[in-house]
């Protein structure tokens, strides 16, 4: 046995400590279950000195060590290549406290993000982040990887409802700032060295998030628009004309509403598949009759002034569940293709019709491509594309990725709006940061971990 596996068994118990046969049922990632993790060994670990031990001992050692949460992110940060020490946080699950006072609630890093949104909606508060793997993606993956959704538009990304943190570094060394105050402006705001490091400087352990009061109403529709630019225009006037309670505005390409509802799938159409852009917009509100009247009468004006073609709004909760059901479930996405290839970039808003119309065009004629579905939070300048292939090759996905990341630069856009680098995006890091912007952060990674044992080869 290696002699670190048997330091970690000693230090930590046997219990908590898996190798060789009892990684066959671990894996790297939700949509690789049915291939078993290669590591040293998997710590499961129960609370945050459990991590910071390990971290002691693998620094001792310089043994890399990397950190498993939900197992749902996109670029790769998750891959293991076999030499690695697991750090799975599943065990840390416990939500310490809920203070509706503060708007506060403390939890561990392995809470699951729907656990906390129901755990919020009890005490009548609201934890705004929302994605499609809510139900898998745990709480200090969603920090650790600054992770967007639905709701960005309104209420920013998680940096903006992380209040305070505890983190371990490389050496073990435990960095504890669980305050629960909104302003504090003591010298540097070091949780945000943290907050999208992708486990790179630290691991995070614990957390106080930001709740707010729970909305009385909740509202939504989809819109039929067929012009970008009148997409836009769209997005001014809700903006405007509801006053600060327009909380998510999610456009759907035409090609990819068609996919997300198809009959095949059992999915009944919210509205008529004729259009070239689909809007699925929410406000929340404080009083449902009133705010739902509010909606019908501003998408009404929108369909008199013709600035939207067509409009159906939600009536129940049923309907809320139905609309925002067909956006969540990207899966059906790749569901008809055994190769795909993910992107999440940033573009200004305005620029977002042509660029996707341009990117569209060139992919779609690769000969080894089947389709392109695109969609994304377009209030925020984010767009999403699925790529699906007829084979796996790796000058293809090159292709693919220059056709997608080359115009980025230029736009003054990012190659990654809310998913992270990890292994994926590494190479494309320079057509959003500039070399001096990227050595900067290397000095960082090389002052927190000299010994460059923290998701080693992510990012750089």
């Amino acid at each position: 046995m290696d002699s670190i596996v048997s330091t970690l068994i000693q230090t930590l118990g046997k219990e908590k400590v898996l190798t060789g046969d009892q990684l066959e049922s671990r894996y790297t990632h939700i949509w690789k279950m049915h291939l078993p993790l290669q590591a040293k060994a998997l710590i499961l670990a129960s609370n945050t000195e459990d991590v910071s031990e390990t971290l002691k001992i693998c620094h001792l050692n310089n043994q890399a060590v990397l950190v498993h949460g939900g197992l749902t992110n996109l670029v790769g940060s998750t891959e293991t290549n076999g030499d690695e020490v697991i750090i799975s946080t599943e065990k840390m699950n416990i939500i310490e406290e809920i203070d509706p006072a503060s708007r506060s609630m403390t939890v561990q890093a392995g809470v699951i993000l729907e656990n906390i949104i129901h755990k919020a909606n009890e005490h009548d508060l609201l934890f705004p982040q929302n994605f499609g793997a809510k139900g898998s993606a745990q709480i200090g993956g969603v920090i650790s990887t600054n992770a967007g959704g639905l709701r960005v538009f309104k209420y920013g990304m998680t940096r903006n409802l992380v209040l305070g943190l505890e983190v371990v570094l490389a050496d073990g060394r435990i960095i504890s700032s669980m305050k629960k105050i909104i302003k504090d402006n003591s010298a540097y705001d070091l949780k945000q060295l943290f907050i999208g490091s992708e486990g790179t400087l630290g691991v995070v352990t614990r957390a106080v998030l930001k709740l707010v009061e729970a909305p009385k109403s909740r509202n939504s529709a989809y819109v039929g628009i067929d012009e970008y630019e009148k997409v836009v225009s769209f997005l001014k006037y809700m903006d405007q004309a509801l006053a600060g309670t327009l909380s998510s505005f999610e456009l759907i390409w035409k090609d990819t509403y068609l996919k997300m509802t198809d009959p095949v799938h059992q999915i009944k159409r919210p509205i008529a598949g004729e259009y070239n852009y689909y809007v699925l917009i929410e406000s929340l509100g404080s009083d449902q009759n009133q705010d739902h009247k509010i909606m019908e009468t501003l998408l009404t004006n929108a369909l008199q002034e013709q600035l939207i073609l067509d409009a159906v709004m939600t009536h129940t909760s049923s309907d809320l569940d139905w609309f925002w059901g067909i956006r969540e479930n990207v899966s059906v996405l790749r569901s008809a293709s055994l190769y795909d290839q993910h992107f999440d970039v940033s573009v200004p808003i305005a620029q977002i019709g042509a660029y996707a119309a341009a990117v569209s065009e060139q992919i779609l004629r690769l000969k080894e491509v089947e389709a392109i579905y695109i969609f994304g939070h377009v209030a925020d300048g984010n767009i999403h594309f699925i790529v699906n292939k007829t084979k796996a090759d790796s000058s293809l996905s090159n292709e693919v990725n220059e056709i997608v990341y080359g115009p980025i630069k230029k736009l003054g856009g990012s190659v990654s709006a809310e998913h992270g680098i990890g292994l994926d995006k590494k190479n494309f890091l320079k057509y959003c940061r500039s070399a001096e912007e990227i050595d900067l952060m290397k000095q960082v990674k090389s002052f927190l971990d000299p010994k460059g044992i923290l998701n080693p080869g992510k990012i750089f």
